[in-house]
């Protein structure tokens, strides 16, 4: 068979055969030469590898046409590969013959990678390294959180983008000028929506978007961002706790037997992640976080303020694995969270903590189940319960013990690649700044 009838295969596994010939196929990493000899690495989605033309085996004409070519042409070469300790992934390629099949203009992102520059070039910048690294491990994590909840037998279940409540503030919706009735929104959580799901599936999760128009630039917000949220009828408090314990360990376990070598291109060691896997998560409440960071740190936070960034940081700088903090103030909680009957100043809410000052990875609470007691926190909201009745009927009929959480996907990936910002955590970040490309 000719080399030009060779099967293709992809660059890691013709690593895997470490001699003989190949046929690859991909795009142009890197390019160097001189008169006589061109080194390209191509890559491709597995791995890159340095293939080497030389002037006496292909000719004049074929070396002249490889030495034309640019950053992120499109390739196929065909040659002999062997290991060499010199190459930038051990192995090379001799080339025999090559066939260029798209040209590349002069790539433009180079020298400059500001910021602002790769954001405005994100169509192109997913092509580096580290945002290929990213996308798989981002895939290994949404496939990871799939099968932890199918494993428990969980059902998926989706819930409206479109909606007319809000569930987690009204400063952040985002209004849909569309219908002529004014006030429907894009959805914040599937949760209000998931709710009255359990009384007929009883285990259930999604993996979706939800969108918030929160008034921040900072690292770790976006506009648009993926979440994977879960409802379990007749669970309580600490169940809802070790479902969450649970899936982050799934999740990070899954990641280090898959993406090791992912893991490295990012500068993140694989060993920082094994504390999660192996230890349970230090567990405590919002009262006992305060008098925490004013020992550990001599702050002194007013009981009933929620814990700001600076205060979650400093907490995970205590801790290798995430934190548990528990019965929040209700003040500063959803509506729809379960007080606590020994002290009716919390709730049965619960946050996760991811160490490393990644801040909050989880959100969750027991629901509160008593109609009377949400009508209530309704109208203190300035809300109308009227326009919650399908909610409210989760209430009236057959009323049951029952919570859930919500896990943001674009943080947990931030903190297991070690990113400086969330939004190189996703293809096409969406801010309060950015809708394009």
């Amino acid at each position: 068979m000719g080399l030009s009838k060779m099967e293709f295969s992809s660059i890691k596994e013709s690593m895997k055969k470490g001699k003989g010939k190949v046929a690859v196929r991909g795009w142009v990493y890197r390019e160097r030469g001189s008169n006589k000899l061109k080194f390209i690495v191509l890559r491709d989605s597995s791995e890159i590898i340095q293939c080497v033309i030389e002037k006496s085996k292909v000719g004049e004409k074929m070396f002249k046409t490889a030495d034309a070519v640019q950053i992120e042409t499109s390739m196929e070469i065909f040659g002999q590969i062997k290991k060499d300790e010199r190459a930038p992934t051990g192995y090379e390629i001799s080339v025999d013959s090559f066939k260029v099949i798209g040209e590349s203009d002069t790539f433009p992102i180079s020298k400059d990678q500001s910021r602002e520059f790769l954001d405005d070039h994100r169509h192109l910048w997913l092509r580096s390294r580290k945002m290929t690294a990213m996308m798989k491990i981002r895939s290994t994590v949404f496939g990871a959180i799939d099968e932890y909840f199918k494993g428990e037998e969980f059902y998926e279940y989706h819930s409206p983008t479109l909606q007319a409540v809000q569930c987690e503030g009204g400063s952040t919706l985002f209004d849909v000028d569309y219908y002529k009735q004014k006030g429907v929104f894009l959805a914040q959580t599937w949760q209000l929506y998931a709710e009255p799901a359990i009384f007929a599936l009883e285990k259930i999760y999604t993996i979706a978007p939800s969108f918030r128009a929160e008034k921040s630039k900072t690292s770790r917000h976006l506009s648009e961002y993926w979440h994977a949220e879960m409802e379990v009828a007749w669970a309580s408090f600490d169940d809802i706790i070790q479902y969450g314990e649970d899936l982050l360990k799934f999740i990070i376990k899954k990641v280090l037997a898959e993406r090791k070598e992912e893991l490295k291109i990012l500068g993140r060691d694989p060993k920082e992640l094994e504390p999660t896997v192996k230890k349970k998560f230090p567990r405590m409440t919002y009262t006992d976080s305060l008098k925490l960071l004013d020992k550990k740190f001599g702050m002194k936070i007013k009981w009933g303020k929620d814990l700001r960034t600076i205060e979650e940081d400093r907490l995970s700088e205590l801790y290798d694995t995430p934190i548990i903090v528990t019965h929040y103030p209700k003040e500063v909680k959803a509506f729809y969270m379960k007080e606590d009957p020994k002290d009716k100043k919390v709730v049965y809410g619960v946050d996760f903590i991811a160490p490393e000052g990644y801040g909050e990875i989880i959100g969750g609470s027991e629901r509160e189940s008593d109609i009377k007691e949400i009508m209530k926190r309704l109208k203190d909201m300035g809300e109308k319960p009227s326009e919650y009745e399908f909610y409210l009927d989760t209430r009236r009929y057959g009323s049951i013990p029952h919570g859930g959480f919500g896990l943001g996907i674009e943080r947990v990936i931030s903190w297991i690649c070690k990113l400086d910002n969330i939004k190189d955590a996703i293809p096409f970040p969406r801010t309060m700044t950015r809708w394009t490309p």
